[in-house]
């Protein structure tokens, strides 16, 4: 089955829609993928991904030497894998338009700082398990629903898809 890219974005955004942090992972200098959490900034997901980060961070310096990324969402019995291209923004403008308050924490002197920066995830592909609703009972009758029936489609969708 041929999942076009708008499809993709449209189920891509249901299962991460309301998923506030994702695992981004970088490549180190020593060739070791490094994994952190952060928080996503942007409502509705168009291909692209937002994180602050400090310009000075570990996972800015890696960017720099490696563009290549990944970024992985899960909840429930659905997962997104999201594999693309980071560039380092230090637009001011767009910076304040993706700005929320409870980022003090982190940047005390707000998205003027110099020192605060935006992380953009250029998605070039994705990778998708949709399964059924309902945590472990969910599986559950899912699994059950697949011996009795043999519809495997019970167990929900996965799907890899390209973003380009």
């Amino acid at each position: 089955m041929s999942t076009s890219r708008a499809e993709a974005l449209k189920t891509i955004n249901r299962i991460i829609g309301n998923i506030k942090i994702g695992m981004l992972t970088t490549v180190g200098a020593d060739g070791h993928m490094h994994s952190r959490p952060m928080d996503t900034h942007e409502q509705e997901y168009d291909g692209d991904l937002w994180f602050f980060s400090e310009a000075t961070s570990r996972k800015v310096d890696e960017i720099r030497a490696n563009s290549k990324v990944s970024v992985t969402y899960a909840s429930g019995n659905s997962y997104v894998s999201l594999a693309g291209t980071a560039s380092l923004v230090t637009d001011v403008a767009k910076k304040r338009a993706l700005w929320k308050d409870d980022l003090k924490a982190w940047f005390e002197n707000g998205p003027d700082d110099p020192n605060v920066l935006l992380i953009r995830i250029s998605s070039e592909s994705a990778e998708y398990w949709d399964g059924p609703p309902g945590g472990k009972i969910g599986s559950a009758v899912a699994a059950i629903t697949v011996m009795l029936t043999g519809n495997e489609d019970a167990y929900g969708t996965n799907e890899r898809v390209s973003l380009k």
